[in-house]
């Protein structure tokens, strides 16, 4: 550890007294002349601690305010289970979405974008069609009481929806999502794949997710199947990696 940069171990150790709780959130550190006396370090050495803390999400500096410790996220848990929330029963609005969410209806916001496209040769191969075949190519940003904490990009076959309700952006937030769109077309979707990887985001994602461009995040590529076909592909669904835990059931 000794051999580790004064700036990381300042760092270090102001990170861990957050995560522990010993330092709360809204708690505004002490000035960095102040921490600069206390490690007996430069004030440069300070300051690349604190943007080292700042591009983990966990600090922010305010106007006049100094250095405060960031509200942190509640933890998401997204279940390998979450899509039996969008075939069941539909007897008050819900989505998977709002179920791993713990939210209702009126706390759940869905800001969209429709457009048409071709398929590139990645999507192609997702769907498994031509390059070039007519897609529609919507973009959603899910908000949990105010609050946005997922990104998706789901395409679907124009051969599918193009004419129909599922094509039209003003229907928008649908309940059952996905799935009970294509249902009301006549597809029943039968099979899931997800991908999942971790990334760091893109400066547009960090924006839209108001997170630091330090904060990874879960990029899942989504596969929706009926009877062997693909009918749409989410590619990618993309949340905040410091505030979400996937979790998987496999039977055997």
């Amino acid at each position: 550890m000794q051999g580790r940069p004064a700036y990381l171990r300042i760092a270090d150790e102001i990170r861990e007294k957050i995560h522990s709780g010993a330092i709360k959130a809204g708690t505004r550190l002490p000035s960095n002349d102040e921490l600069a006396d206390f490690y007996a370090v430069s004030l440069m050495t300070v300051r690349k601690a604190m943007e080292q803390l700042k591009s983990e999400g966990l600090v922010e500096s305010r106007t006049r305010g100094g250095t405060i410790v960031k509200q942190r996220r509640p933890i998401r848990r997204i279940s390998s289970e979450r899509y039996l929330a969008d075939i069941g029963p539909q007897d008050v609005p819900k989505s998977s979405y709002t179920s791993d969410q713990g939210i209702t209806w009126s706390e759940y916001r869905l800001d969209v974008s429709y457009e048409w496209a071709a398929a590139d040769a990645e999507l192609a191969e997702l769907f498994g069609v031509d390059p070039g075949t007519r897609l529609l190519d919507r973009r959603f940003v899910f908000y949990s009481r105010g609050v946005p904490t997922q990104m998706s990009r789901p395409y679907l076959l124009a051969s599918d929806v193009e004419g129909t309700p599922v094509a039209d952006p003003n229907n928008e937030p649908w309940p059952g999502g996905t799935f009970n769109q294509l249902r009301s077309i006549g597809i029943v979707v039968d099979d899931i794949t997800e991908s999942v990887r971790t990334r760091m985001p893109t400066p547009a994602e960090a924006e839209t997710l108001k997170i630091s461009t330090g904060v990874p995040v879960f990029a899942i590529t989504r596969r929706l199947l009926a009877q062997g076909r693909v009918v749409e592909v989410a590619h990618p669904i993309v949340v905040p990696g410091d505030s979400a835990v996937l979790d998987y059931r496999i039977q055997i």
